[in-house]
């Protein structure tokens, strides 16, 4: 069976209904409790988060392993006890994105990511102290120093 939903950005969007995932406590600052997960552009790690109940709600969201590499989760004991996670393992995990114009101004919340687990998504606070609110999404490469060239002026 399937769901169709309306979005703003997207237009009529049609998913398995086994897609929606619940979140019994909302999100942090939104309303609704059901959302689908939405891949627009395939390869790129970027998804939307959209809500099955109001076409303008969707947010951009990414897996933090795919852009932080170090990224490690800590349940709080208390979003442990209010979720019944008491690790990520199995889950999959999410992290909300602000974007912007620039892309080095486009930042992942890693403080606060989502846990998605049997169809039932969690936002929970993330202990670790490495965990920014806002952490760039990209950077620029850094480059070494130019050499400095040398020359012997003959006499």
């Amino acid at each position: 069976m399937s769901l169709t939903f309306e979005s703003i950005r997207f237009g009529s969007v049609e998913i398995p209904s086994e897609d929606v995932i619940e979140f019994p406590f909302g999100l942090i600052g939104l309303e609704g409790l059901r959302y689908a997960l939405i891949d627009r552009n395939p390869g790129t790690g970027f998804l939307w988060l959209h809500s099955v109940d109001d076409p303008a709600l969707a947010l951009p969201v990414v897996s933090p392993h795919g852009f932080f590499s170090e990224f490690e989760l800590e349940i709080a004991p208390e979003d442990r006890e209010r979720t019944g996670i008491q690790d990520a393992d199995g889950a999959q995990l999410y992290v909300t994105v602000r974007a912007s114009p620039n892309p080095l101004d486009i930042t992942a919340n890693l403080r606060a990511p989502l846990v998605v687990h049997e169809g039932r998504g969690y936002q929970v606070i993330n202990l670790r102290e490495d965990a920014p609110l806002q952490a760039p999404l990209f950077t620029l490469p850094v480059q070494a120093p130019a050499e400095q060239s040398h020359s012997i002026d003959a006499a």
